[in-house]
């Protein structure tokens, strides 16, 4: 079992195409060291690092030289089972959480349940293929794998928006402010496993 005052991991991850290295500490105070070659995503998982208060060390080689698909979609698998790692049984968690998160002209809405179950539901679309030479679809691959390897129930929906920059921004942030709440501990529960089933795994 993961003790609550411990839930630190680490993750390495090594393939032909990518080679990750992810610490977190979920009690942390949004602290990151963040390089992953790729300079947006950087930026999006900063803004998931402080604004979920997990303090992060990323460090990611990939085959830039084809394009930011597998460092963005491998980075998303290793902070997923970093999350997973850490949260141990996932007693005493709160579990739950849902936010509505403005910025600027844009509104968008995370959801999601540290069921131990991995599901993704997206209804976010961007108006143009990349923000810079960041590819908008990417913002997607990153979020299933996150879901699907830290046992997550996911639901994103952008309400409206006209900046992809912005939609981008917000849907990272609304998912780090309810991830940040899902994962704390609740005073009336601190050794319970939020689930009739005594079970969060799946």
């Amino acid at each position: 079992m993961t003790s609550v005052s411990t839930r630190e991991a680490k993750v390495e991850r090594t393939t032909k195409e990518t080679s990750i290295a992810v610490s977190v500490n979920l009690d942390g105070t949004g602290a990151f060291n963040i390089a992953t070659g790729v300079g947006f995503f950087d930026h999006m998982l900063e803004q998931l690092s402080r604004h979920s208060l997990i303090d992060m060390d990323i460090k990611a080689n990939g085959d830039l030289h084809i394009d930011d698909h597998h460092t963005v979609e491998d980075t998303g698998i290793a902070i997923g089972q970093a999350i997973a790692k850490a949260l141990g049984e996932r007693r005493g968690i709160n579990r739950y959480a849902s936010l509505d998160l403005a910025m600027d002209e844009t509104l968008t809405r995370a959801a999601l349940d540290v069921s131990g179950r991995p599901y993704l539901v997206w209804h976010v679309k961007f108006s143009a293929p990349k923000i810079g030479t960041f590819d908008t679809e990417l913002v997607r691959e990153f979020f299933h794998a996150l879901a699907q390897n830290a046992g997550i129930t996911l639901h994103v929906a952008n309400l409206y928006g006209e900046n992809n920059h912005h939609i981008a921004e917000t849907c990272f942030k609304a998912v780090a402010r309810t991830l940040r709440h899902a994962i704390e501990t609740d005073p009336r529960q601190k050794d319970a496993i939020p689930s009739t089933k005594g079970s969060l795994k799946g």
